[in-house]
């Protein structure tokens, strides 16, 4: 039995130009990959339910990315996107001309972390306020028309100091086919896309994710799946960031952790949940989430890193900010603080092997609600029984959010008893 670090759109890389040998350069690189994290810090402060509060310290985390590395298009428009939520529309139309002017991968995108892809279904208490804001009325979706799936699964990557990972790859490929099963998940093969190790680079899996954004539509159904490391930021003294680690992120350089390196090849957990929230219109999403992060774990050859990755899972607000809207269901793997361990004998992760087992038990009809219910169970007597702990979670967008992966379809859904 192996400890695993498993663990949604990156942030600009560095350009090349920051990694010569320059002293200038490299200090100009070292800045900006700090003006990255910052906004990452940024984007996690605040979601379309947060109150000015949020937004002002969002705000000074923006302008002291700006102030590391001005030319950050992606700051200066989350700046104008925050300037313009607290009423400053002079700054925001500034900030704007700024992003166009430096280039901007989120503004090119029409990124929007403001606005929810589908209407919030819970009453949210807005900061500062004594009278909660009421949940808007709920949003019933109709029969299912399409379903969509992007699967991910990583044990090998480009820097060869991060430790390998033995059961992703098995663990993406079986959930996947189990999703195209026509017993079980029903999915139609050509919109179930798969990335394993090479193929699932930054790029790859932020294109996928706007692939299924463009696609699927607000009566469709969507899953996400991903297995890999993940890391929190440590080392750095504000903390708290989540971020997966993709086949081309670079962790470690001469045996110690490079932060920024880190920063800019990463794909923050934000920007995931963003995606989630504020891109997918489906009324029926769920993801799940096989993974934690590295215990310094020793790399292939046999080495300690000098720095090791911290052993803490998604955090809780994460989860839910990803479960914004209607119609949203996360699980996670472990809660935070343990690992999210696979099995020599099962030739799996214990989360995944039981939400196999029980999607294939139920015949993909089971709500997953249910499914979960039995997944905790089952997860959590098995590794006790190793003498460790494991203890999947769950958010939902609303109590009553709840769907099965296969449903009967339009005609039988819609005829009368």
């Amino acid at each position: 039995m192996n400890s695993r670090n498993r663990f949604g759109l990156a942030v600009l890389p560095l350009l090349a130009a920051t990694l010569v040998a320059s002293p200038c350069a490299r200090a100009q690189g070292i800045r900006c990959g700090a003006g990255q994290d910052l906004i990452v810090q940024a984007l996690e402060q605040i979601t379309p339910q947060s109150g000015n509060d949020a937004f002002e310290n969002a705000l000074q985390l923006l302008k002291s990315a700006l102030a590391e590395c001005p030319e950050l298009g992606d700051a200066w428009y989350y700046r104008s996107l925050v300037e313009k939520r607290l009423g400053h529309a002079a700054l925001a139309n500034y900030a704007m001309d700024k992003a166009r002017f430096n280039g901007s991968e989120a503004l090119d995108q029409d990124l929007n972390p403001l606005s929810l892809s589908t209407p919030a279904s819970r009453g949210i208490e807005a900061e500062g306020t004594e009278t909660p804001v009421p949940a808007a009325p709920p949003v019933k979706p109709g029969p299912v028309q399409q379903k969509w799936a992007l699967v991910i699964g990583i044990g090998h990557f480009t820097d060869t100091t991060i430790p390998q990972l033995n059961y992703t790859g098995t663990d993406a490929t079986a959930f996947a086919t189990a999703l195209k099963d026509p017993s079980i998940g029903g999915f139609p093969v050509d919109n179930v896309h798969v990335l394993t190790d090479d193929q699932a680079t930054t790029k790859n899996i932020k294109e996928q994710l706007n692939w299924i954004a463009r696609h699927a539509e607000p009566n469709d159904l969507v899953v996400i799946y991903v297995a890999t490391h993940g890391t929190p930021r440590t080392t750095d003294t504000a903390g708290g960031a989540n971020y997966l680690i993709t086949y081309d992120t670079e962790v470690y350089s001469g045996g110690k952790l490079d932060e920024d390196a880190l920063y800019a090849t990463a794909y923050p957990m934000v920007e995931l949940a963003d995606a989630v929230s504020t891109r997918m219109k489906a009324l029926r999403t769920a993801v799940f989430l096989d993974t934690c992060y590295s215990g310094g774990a020793a790399g292939d050859n046999g080495s300690q890193p000098s720095a090791p990755l911290a052993n803490t899972a998604p955090s809780g607000a994460m989860l839910t900010h990803m479960s914004d809207g209607t119609g949203r269901i996360v699980m996670a793997a472990s809660e935070v603080n343990e690992e999210s361990l696979e099995s020599s004998q099962l030739h799996h992760g214990y989360f995944t092997y039981f939400l196999l087992q029980a999607l294939k038990t139920g015949k993909g009809q089971t709500p997953l609600s249910q499914v979960y219910d039995s997944v905790a169970q089952q997860v959590s007597k098995s590794v006790s029984s190793q003498g460790m702990h494991q203890h999947p979670v769950m958010n939902r967008s609303s109590a009553d959010a709840d769907f099965a992966l296969r449903t009967p379809p339009p005609a039988t859904a819609n005829a009368r008893p």
